[in-house]
Order: structure tokens, then sequence, then C-alpha cells
């Protein structure tokens, strides 16, 4: 079967993934509201295409905080990769770095950060963190990241509780005994995964703690799970260099906005103080145009990537990021846009519908 689009690797994914991983990377919180509005946002906005202008020569080229990629479509952080592919994010590591891009490290990765870091050297790589309630273990991965050479910090903060996932609890979810989060290995007694997530989070993390967080690096700091302007103003007071709007995928509180819609509203409030990035829901190149011509410098695809790895490991992970950079390429042709500088919010209107 030719894999054409991002929906024949989800499709191939569900077929050959066990029913756990796949209900896992699949699932959305209580009914999946915002984890199906997220892709379904993309359908009412409308391109406003310019006619013959030169795109002969076509730049998809970007930076993100002073670091050229490719084209501004990164690998957001998820977690449990050898659930998807057996050599895990070693794979999704080596295949960022062959098509030029950002890759997201999480803090819940089944390599450790020494192997992800090795797999791919030279790579350009940001690392995600949750901060536990024993913070020595978040400042060790923290500092531990910078040695290592990843070049920004990425603060989740939208979760300082698991949103509830039906399927996780009816399959009582957990990794099979032979995967280990490498990361915090010797830290934790790590049993079931649900309450295991429960026990550990640090729920009572504040803007204050994003000066501590500081202390500890000099790696940029970029804050991802914002949805408001409100804490869109908060995260540039508090420093912070990057924003990724999100939703966690949907996995968090169902009924939030899908992000390409919450995206106007952050932009807005920075006003070009911090680079905004995006992610969830993103499935199509045009999906890549609109949400740059709505302000965001670059997006982030999470489950995308995990089924380019559930196909061929690095290779299918390549075969992701390869269709979605030519529909892009072409999205921008046919939009009349010949670089990445040309994109704006003339591009875009909302549909009536």
């Amino acid at each position: 079967m030719a894999m054409v689009c991002l929906s024949d690797f989800e499709a191939y994914a569900k077929k050959y993934l066990p029913k756990f991983a796949w209900d896992f990377f699949a699932a959305g919180a209580d009914e999946c509201s915002t984890r199906d509005e997220n892709i379904l946002a993309y359908k009412r906005i409308r391109f406003r295409p310019r006619m013959l202008r030169d795109v002969s020569m076509l730049d998809t080229r970007t930076k993100i905080l002073g670091t050229e990629i490719s084209f501004p479509v990164g690998i957001a952080p998820t977690g449990f990769h050898q659930l998807a592919w057996p050599n895990g994010e070693k794979s999704t590591a080596r295949a960022a770095k062959a098509m030029g891009t950002c890759y997201i490290a999480s803090t819940y990765s089944t390599c450790s950060l020494e192997e992800i870091a090795a797999a791919a050297p030279g790579g350009f790589r940001w690392f995600q963190l949750y901060i536990h309630r024993n913070r020595a273990v978040s400042q060790h991965l923290v500092q531990q990241a910078e040695t290592l050479g990843f070049q920004g910090l990425v603060l989740t903060a939208d979760l300082p509780y698991t949103g509830k996932r039906r399927d996780d609890i009816r399959n009582g979810f957990r990794l099979p005994p032979h995967m280990k989060l490498k990361n915090l290995e010797g830290a934790f007694e790590v049993c079931e995964m649900i309450p295991f997530f429960h026990c550990l989070l640090d729920s009572s993390l504040t803007w204050d703690d994003i000066h501590w967080l500081r202390s500890l690096t000099h790696l940029p700091i970029i804050i991802k799970g914002i949805l408001t302007k409100e804490d869109a103003e908060l995260a540039v007071r508090h420093g912070a260099q990057g924003i990724i709007v999100s939703n966690h995928g949907g996995r968090q509180l169902d009924g939030v906005p899908a992000t390409i819609d919450a995206l106007g509203e952050v932009v807005e409030a920075v006003q070009d103080r911090v680079e905004v990035y995006l992610d969830g829901g993103i499935r199509k190149g045009s999906d890549v145009l609109k949400a740059l011509a709505l302000g965001a410098k670059c997006v982030f695809i999470g489950r995308p990537a995990l089924w380019g790895l559930a196909y061929k490991g690095e290779e299918g992970l390549q075969d992701v990021l390869r269709i979605l950079h030519e529909e892009f390429r072409l999205s921008m042709a046919l939009a009349g846009c010949a670089s990445v500088s040309e994109i704006g919010r003339h591009l875009v209107q909302f549909s009536k519908l």
C-alpha cells in the first residue's frame, strides 16, 4: 500500500499496534471532544490565495530561537516511543536530524537522554520537563539535558494531574515489563501508570517556580500548554522565550478550544515579544500553512510521529515528515507564497458555516 498522506499511517498504526498501545496513543480525555476538535477546527479556515506570483523557487526554511530548520514542523514531546517501535526515541531523534528539524524529547521517554543524544549527534533537540514532587529529580534532568547539548527546555504547564482517559483505565494501562522510563530509572518505583502520574507530579507548581527553573539552567525556557491571553502575558512576564499553544492533544481538560482557535488570542497578547508555536491537529501541509498564517512560528506533530514510527521506525517517521514537507511546499505555492516570510494573516479567513 502506498503511503500518500498522514491518515494512511494512522490506519496502519491502528491495524498493527497492540490495542492497549493504540488506545494509549489515541486517547483523549473524557468524551474526546477537544481531541477531535483540534482536527475539525482546521476545516473552518479558508484560504485567500494570491495569483500570478513568482513561485518558481520555494524556500520553506525558518528559524526557531535562532536555529534554522528545513521547514516549520517539529516533533512534539510524546512518551513511550518503544510502544510504537523497538528503538523508540533513538529512531525519533535520527529521523528529526535527517529531516533537519527539531525534536522535543519527553521526560517520559523509554530511551534515556544519553541514548537520544548519542543516537543523533548534532541534532536539534529540546527537552520537555514535567516537574515532580521530588524537585531534585527534575533538577538533575534539566542539568543533564543541558550537559548533553539539548538546546531548549520545554516546561509542560497543563498537567498538575492527568486527565481522565477512559480507555487507559479500562485497559489497566501500564508499560510492558521490558520497557522502562529510562530518565526516571532508580528515582521512583513505577507500577500502575495512572496512579504513578498522580503520585509524582507536583500539583503545587505556580508561575513563581519559573524563577527556580531559570536558576538551574542557561537554556531558553519554552512553556507548553498555554491557551489564553492571560497566561501568555504571564509567560512573557516570567521570562519565557517561547510559548507552545497546546491542549495536550485533547488529553487533559476536555472542552477547551482547539489549539488553532486559541492561537490568535495568544499571538495578539505577546505582540512578538516571544515566539509562539502550536501543536494539536496538524494532519496536512495546508494545516501548517494555516497555523503560520495565524501567527505560529512553527508547529509540532505528536500522534502522526508515532504512526510513522509504528510503520517503519526511523524510515517511517521520515516518510511522515517528508509528506508534510511536500504538502506544505505545494500549499505555499498554490497560495502564492515563495517563502515562509510571505505567509501572513491576509492568507486566511474563517468560514461562515
